[in-house]
């Protein structure tokens, strides 16, 4: 009898380890198939960067904003966010992909300028498109109404720091300096976990900096001066980074120096490339910050003093 009940004690617990087991076996491929880099440069079929640091929180992310437009748009097209906006999250979501997933992570690991690409993209352009997009109007309708109140309250304290654009600023200069010292930069490319931690702080200070100059933009109290003073600030600092790479008489990132032959590159010329693409294309986005909001601060005036 106590042989039976054993085996059948046995028996259930050989039935609760398959569904437990699904997750492990569909996360087993996905954590191969970001170890495939170390056997020499990728061709553009075969880089991927499925790894589950990224793939999980992008695939909820993505899944919540699906939903919360989806319960949106029931009462019609464009209600709580209209498609352009819905559109520009859509992009910043692609450019994610492109940055994080294919090809340019891949890539990244054996050429200094994918790599700059990456963290360019991270920064400057996927944090405005996702903001652009009103995630949060998307994730209160897609969470139970409780939960989206919880997350409100919760989050209620943390809206001066959201706003504070010089602290903003100064964490986005830090996290782009700092991560492209050749030690920082050599330890990423080591550690998968420092890897994907790199990722999310570029992520992260771009959202932070970007959600500060959207509150210039969109309350009128706050004015659009310090945004464009921001804007300048970062725009120097990157410029100043990208023409002390762009002008080195030597490869500063020794880990570069090693890979940048196996695919088929001049260390030196990559490294000099990651600099114009940090100088000129990075800038864009910032410029094009710059100058919207001094147009809508001269609409403002022009409205206060303007006639009658």
């Amino acid at each position: 009898m106590c042989v039976r009940a054993q085996h059948g004690r046995t028996r259930a617990k050989r039935a609760w380890a398959w569904p437990a087991a699904i997750p492990l076996l569909v996360l087993a491929p996905l954590a191969r198939a970001h170890d495939r880099h170390g056997g020499g440069p990728p061709d553009l079929g075969s880089a991927w960067s499925l790894s589950p640091w990224l793939l999980l929180p992008l695939a909820l992310c993505l899944g919540l904003y699906a939903a919360g437009l989806a319960r949106l748009w029931r009462g019609g097209l464009g209600r709580g966010i209209r498609p352009a906006e819905a559109a520009a999250f859509a992009a910043g979501a692609g450019c994610l992909f492109l940055a994080t997933v294919w090809p340019l992570d891949a890539y990244g690991e054996w050429s200094l300028a994918a790599h700059m690409a990456q963290h360019m993209l991270l920064l400057a352009l996927v944090p405005p498109l996702l903001l652009a997009g009103r995630p949060l109007a998307a994730l209160a309708s897609a969470l139970p109404a409780a939960w989206a109140r919880g997350l409100h309250r919760a989050g209620r304290p943390l809206r001066p720091a959201a706003g504070a654009l010089a602290a903003a600023a100064v964490a986005h200069s830090a996290a782009m300096w700092a991560w492209h010292l050749p030690a920082a930069l050599g330890l990423a490319l080591a550690r998968e976990s420092v890897h994907w931690a790199m990722h999310a702080s570029f992520l992260a200070a771009g959202l932070w900096f970007w959600s500060a100059l959207w509150r210039c933009i969109r309350e009128p109290r706050a004015g659009a001066g310090p945004g464009v003073v921001a804007i300048v600030a970062v725009m120097m600092q990157m410029g100043f980074l990208g023409a002390l790479l762009t002008f080195a008489p030597r490869v500063l990132y020794p880990v570069y120096a090693l890979r940048a032959p196996e695919a088929g590159l001049a260390p030196l010329a990559d490294q000099q490339l990651a600099g114009v693409l940090m100088w000129v294309p990075s800038c864009l986005p910032y410029l094009a910050g710059a100058v919207w909001l001094t147009w809508r601060g001269l609409a403002r005036l022009d409205r206060l003093h303007g006639p009658g």
